[in-house]
This record gives structure tokens, sequence and C-alpha cells, in this order.
């Protein structure tokens, strides 16, 4: 029933910015916390940013102070801006429900690299 899908990515270059989204339907999103997470080429997916319904966030310290998590309720759309980026910053960037979805959406590929 949730659908969950990421947009936004693509190659920038160290120090560059980019703003990725994501777009759910079939729950009640204004209700729910939302997350970002992030899955580097043989690693393991792990979380990097939420927001809860009350627009509190909360972030891992990898990411903190250089990327930023909003959300717009009447579009049922959550953001990512993200800055100053690094090439470790570099895998596929998802995003779902808090507690998660038993399901992923494809996510969005973000390469930071000159």
């Amino acid at each position: 029933q949730v659908q969950l899908v990421e947009s936004g990515g693509g190659l920038v270059q160290p120090g560059g910015s980019l703003r990725l989204s994501c777009t759910v339907s079939g729950s009640r999103f204004s209700e729910q916390s939302m997350g970002w997470y992030r899955q580097a080429p043989g690693k393991q997916r792990e979380f990097i940013a939420r927001i809860t319904n009350g627009a509190y966030t909360y972030y891992d310290n990898s990411v903190k102070g250089r990327f930023t998590i909003s959300r717009d309720n009447a579009k049922n759309t959550v953001y990512l801006q993200m800055n100053s980026l690094r090439p470790v910053d570099t895998a596929v960037y998802y995003c779902n429900l808090i507690p998660n979805a038993n399901y992923w959406g494809q996510g969005t590929q973000v390469t930071v690299s000159s």
C-alpha cells in the first residue's frame, strides 16, 4: 500500500550540493516520522536522518552540520538538502516511514566525484 519514490540524485563535485526528494503515498504522511537512509557499494544500508510529525530532526554524526531534512505535508514529501558533499557520501539514498514499512523504494543514486 505504501509507495516511496525518491528523486534528485546525480553526479556532483566534492563540496557541492544536492537536494533529494521523497514522495509518499498510501499512508497518513503528516502523522508519522520519516527517515533518510543510504547504502554505499559493498556496505549495509545505514540511517542518516529523521524528521518527526512535529518537525523535530535528528542526524547521524556522519552528516550532522552538512545535511538538512525537512518535510512538506501538503505535498506528502520529505527532502534532504545535502551540502559540502564528500566522496564518502556516494551511495544510493532511500527514504522510509519510521517505523519502516515492509518494503523500500528504488532509491536515488548520489555520486560525489571530480
